[in-house]
């Protein structure tokens, strides 16, 4: 089966969401939440991830993960909940609020599995008054999702390992090669090459596929992650977005849909004149009008 046969095929089965003037949209993807060991790249910017997550919630905004949340293949659900369960109790409230979408990707590919969702996300157990409580029952999964308009045009949200056949055929390999061979070395500063985000030639493939399925298909807005590079394209280039990742080295980067117009925003520690570290949001582009690339 041929990448584009995959990414048509997520296209036609995605879940539709609306999209209007009202609609307010966050974007993350790869935040590989961890285990907070040395091999978590997401610790380093848990505390910046929950404070823009809580800012999003505050603002009525709908969070949607583009896949790669949960780091999976590295780590139990249960050692990622620990690790993150202040993160975790945000996301149940954008889930109480009807405001939550996952995308699975291929580091989170078990939640194509309807018990594995149930197994890791439908309760968790309450440490501190020793209860089993209702976490987020019914979390709303998908391969992909449209954000459509009322006259049928939409955005295209995929996580994008469509177009990585490895990553996506041999994604039980892939896991096996990162739990038991790449994890320990990591923490050693050795690269995994089956990542495109770390192998820059892959990267490239990856986006060459995707732009490809743009082109045939008139032009379709995409909004993708998996290779962790931030992507906001001029008007005249084909309409391949990507929101980049929560695992930069010193910032986390997403799109922003509001008011029909698309933003790429950085979220980042910076120190004031009074050395008081905070943690600001910056435009990296936009905002542009959707109807440049719809």
């Amino acid at each position: 089966m041929s990448s584009n046969h995959r990414i048509s095929r997520a296209f036609l089965n995605a879940r539709k969401l609306d999209l209007s003037k009202d609609s307010k949209y966050i974007l993350f993807s790869d935040c590989h939440r961890g285990d907070n060991s040395f091999a978590d790249d997401f610790s380093h910017n848990r505390k910046i991830y929950h404070y823009a997550l809580s800012e999003y919630l505050n603002k009525q905004f709908t969070y949607i993960e583009l896949g790669d949340g949960d780091e999976l293949w590295e780590n139990k659900f249960d050692a990622i909940f620990n690790a993150n369960k202040d993160v975790y109790l945000l996301l149940k409230e954008f889930h109480e609020q009807g405001r939550l979408h996952f995308i699975w990707g291929n580091h989170d590919m078990d939640y194509r599995n309807p018990k594995k969702i149930a197994k890791n996300l439908h309760y968790y157990y309450d440490t501190v008054d020793d209860k089993e409580k209702e976490f987020m029952i019914g979390a709303s999964f998908s391969e992909g999702i449209r954000l459509t308009q009322n006259d049928g045009k939409s955005i295209f949200l995929l996580h994008g390992h469509q177009a990585d056949w490895f990553n996506y055929n041999f994604w039980k390999l892939s896991r096996f090669l990162v739990r038991i061979l790449w994890r320990p070395l990591q923490v050693l500063g050795v690269k995994d090459p089956t990542s495109p985000a770390q192998n820059h030639k892959g990267l490239i493939r990856v986006e060459r596929r995707l732009e490809k399925w743009v082109k045939e298909n008139n032009n379709q807005m995409i909004v993708t992650g998996h290779t962790h590079r931030p992507r906001f394209p001029s008007t005249n280039e084909p309409p391949h977005f990507n929101d980049g990742s929560c695992v930069h080295p010193r910032c986390i980067t997403g799109l922003e849909i509001e008011n029909n117009e698309i933003t790429l925003v950085k979220w980042h520690l910076v120190t004031n004149s009074s050395g008081v570290m905070q943690i600001k949001r910056d435009v990296l582009e936009g905002p542009s009008s959707l109807s440049h690339y719809i």
